[in-house]
């Protein structure tokens, strides 16, 4: 089975007026623990943000489907709880049980239409208990890593990261990009490095 977590990721954003304001956005990883979560999200995360960064919450979250869509319309994540309906053998009465699924879709009337194309070819019968939008930005799926030649595989990254005591920095390379890692507390801030005649520039 599946086990996701959801992972915060708190920043600086340039708005289109050009001024800089604190962002903070939500991304869901398909990972085996906490540690693993954090990890990913920081590999994922190094590569689109220039700046500072920090993972501020990781949380697990309860879902037993994922449906994706390729439509590029469809840039939005909702939760849907589903009830369902089966009998019980020996007394004949009905058993309801229910189950989440986040579906990616462009709106609420797509979501269900995805929702009932994903549950085609389902035994039990359901129901769509209900329907909300998500603030989740994006979805990582399991992937399984190749090693990398170049400096810090991703496995390392994660031992350096789950080790690493509060208070405590590190550098690491991760896509080609050298971070100074710091645990803060419960949160993890990355920070770019930047070489001695990069900082006085």
């Amino acid at each position: 089975m599946k086990s996701y977590f959801e992972c915060k990721i708190r920043y600086e954003k340039t708005g289109d007026n050009g001024l800089s304001k604190k962002a903070t956005e939500l991304y869901l990883f398909d990972t085996l623990s906490f540690s693993e979560a954090e990890a990913r999200a920081i590999e994922e995360m190094t590569p689109f943000i220039t700046g500072e960064f920090t993972v501020s919450d990781i949380k697990r979250a309860n879902y037993s489907e994922i449906f994706v869509s390729d439509e590029e319309s469809a840039d939005c994540w909702f939760k849907c709880k589903l009830i369902f309906i089966t009998l019980d053998e020996k007394s004949g009465a009905e058993k309801k049980s229910s189950t989440q699924v986040l579906v990616q879709a462009a709106d609420l009337r797509d979501a269900v239409k995805k929702l009932d194309e994903g549950m085609k070819g389902m035994l039990a019968d359901y129901q769509i208990g209900s329907i909300s939008e998500t603030a989740i930005m994006d979805v990582y799926p399991y992937e399984e890593k190749k090693e990398e030649s170049n400096d810090k595989t991703p496995i390392e990254v994660r031992n350096f990261i789950r080790n690493l005591p509060d208070g405590q920095k590190t550098v690491v390379e991760i896509s080609g990009k050298k971070v100074v890692i710091e645990k803060v507390g419960q949160d993890t801030r990355v920070s770019p490095q930047f070489e001695p005649d990069e900082a006085s520039e």
